[in-house]
């Protein structure tokens, strides 16, 4: 048996999406890059801050998604904001499409990383939080490391 992690290094994450929204379903997809755009992604040169994915024409895209311009790279450097497509199977498009067609559903990137030598983003099916929902797990985190921190000390004694 092989490590679960093995092979994957993660580039880079989007941690405030978790705080935004409520995480329904996650779904694992290839991205289309350029040559200098795999070579920054190696780099850790990559910002998933208000980056989404879209769906059209049957096809998925990420927007905003920024890659920043690979150091060595000459006139072939790629445009760091630039649409990229997004690589699914057929039936699991069609059934994010219809999911984000209900009120409040949306496509949100979660993390890109390599696993065994390909880039990879994990996508989410999500629907925004309001401020109370956040409040609410923020208190929830706070109680938590509450109860961690007194176990700990009585371990201690």
């Amino acid at each position: 048996m092989g490590r679960k992690n093995a092979g994957i290094k993660t580039v880079c994450e989007n941690r405030k999406a978790r705080h935004d929204y409520f995480i329904h379903e996650t779904y694992e997809a290839g991205i289309a890059l350029q040559g200098t755009e795999v070579k920054s992604l190696r780099a850790g040169r990559a910002n998933l801050k208000d980056s989404y994915a879209s769906i059209q024409d049957g096809e998925l895209f990420v927007e905003n998604l920024h890659i920043s311009p690979y150091d060595q790279g000459n006139i072939f450097n790629h445009d760091p904001l630039r649409r990229r497509k997004l690589l699914m199977h057929k039936a699991e498009i069609v059934k994010l499409f219809a999911k984000t067609r209900e009120k409040g559903f949306t496509i949100v990137p979660l993390k890109i990383y390599f696993k065994h030598g390909r880039a990879k983003m994990e996508i989410a099916l999500a629907s925004g939080k309001h401020n109370y929902d956040k409040r609410q797990d923020l208190h929830e985190k706070a109680a938590k490391r509450e109860i961690e921190r007194a176990l700990k000390d009585r371990q201690r004694y």
